[in-house]
């Protein structure tokens, strides 16, 4: 019989690895070669169900045929704007320069400071657009409309398309941004979240080296050898060590959007979901797993890399199984 060999896994791409300096995401860029206005969203992970659809895949061996999809429901109330942040030409890229916020929910004062002195919208007007390079707008999320029992909203800066004048007249125009305006299904989407954590590991499970053999003398799930320079005091960097394993921060590219709806029972299982309890509003089924646990603040985005474009299965029936 072969020898098994396994090579160690974790990526090098991710080093070092320590707990996310956040519970939410940050987007490091924005598509902006997409015709929609609004470019990214903010929603809580619900849970993991299936769905039975019909395979519309043209190519795949299955198609036509009815078979299970595993998808994650992540539940999507409006956001509200809270107001615009402008950004000038820098040394090294651009610089926040000028920031608008408009009167806010109270619940906004549990995340950040809410300035007292809240501006009209009528001010944007006043604003010049050639003396600026982009603006974003300021959004925040309401969680008191959600399941899980929760005030404190989350606060983030999302990109949009256009010029800057465009920018500015959309932030006038829009005081709360539903999510079926500006993603519909069957497009796909970057997942940007937290993943779960899972505290302090071994190197077997952190990093998938092999156990040594029974006879070792000094530990069985231990590194064979730190390398040909650590009797001098020097490891290096690549070889694998207890530590922090998950709550990183990770961006998954070009996952499927299969439905939108404003009909929570269609999802809400049996005794309702785990560590949620029940979706009350608008929600999301992404095709495959979302990284981060309940309750975790998911932000997808308008692919930067799209992919070649399946078409959605059309589905049939959702599973409501106690989870």
């Amino acid at each position: 019989m072969a020898t098994i060999r396994a090579p160690r896994h974790g990526s090098m791409q991710f080093w070092p690895r320590v707990r996310a300096k956040s519970t939410v995401a940050r987007v490091r860029s924005w598509d902006q070669k997409t015709k929609d206005s609004l470019l990214g969203f903010i929603g809580y992970k619900v849970g993991m169900t299936q769905i039975l659809g019909v395979d519309t895949r043209k190519n795949a061996i299955t198609k036509g045929e009815e078979i299970t999809f595993p998808v994650t429901v992540i539940e999507c109330p409006p956001l509200k704007v809270a107001g615009i942040r402008l950004y000038k030409k820098a040394y090294l890229g651009t610089n926040p320069s000028t920031e608008i916020t408009f009167k806010v929910d109270k619940d906004l004062s549990r995340k950040t400071n809410v300035a007292k002195t809240h501006k009209d919208v009528t001010e944007l007007d006043k604003l010049n657009a050639s003396e600026y390079i982009d603006a974003r707008i300021l959004v925040y999320t309401q969680p008191r409309i959600t399941g899980i029992a929760k005030k404190k909203p989350e606060f983030i800066e999302v990109g949009l398309t256009g010029s800057v004048a465009d920018k500015i007249k959309f932030a006038k125009e829009h005081q709360e941004l539903p999510v079926n305006t500006f993603f519909k299904e069957g497009e796909h989407v970057d997942i940007h979240s937290i993943t779960k954590g899972k505290g302090l590991q071994g190197p077997v499970k952190r990093f998938g080296v092999s156990f040594k053999n029974h006879k070792t003398e000094k530990g069985v799930r231990r590194v064979g050898t730190l390398g040909a320079w650590s009797g001098q005091g020097h490891v290096l960097y690549r070889v694998p060590h207890p530590g922090q394993m998950g709550y990183h921060m990770r961006t998954e590219i070009n996952k499927q959007i299969l439905k939108i709806s404003t009909k929570p029972e269609e999802v809400n299982p049996k005794g309702g979901w785990p560590h949620y309890g029940l979706v009350r509003g608008t929600y999301v089924l992404i095709k495959g797993s979302v990284a981060g646990a309940q309750k975790r603040a998911i932000i997808f985005t308008k692919s930067i890399r799209p992919g070649s474009l399946e078409t959605a299965p059309t589905i049939t029936s959702i599973n409501l199984e106690s989870k």
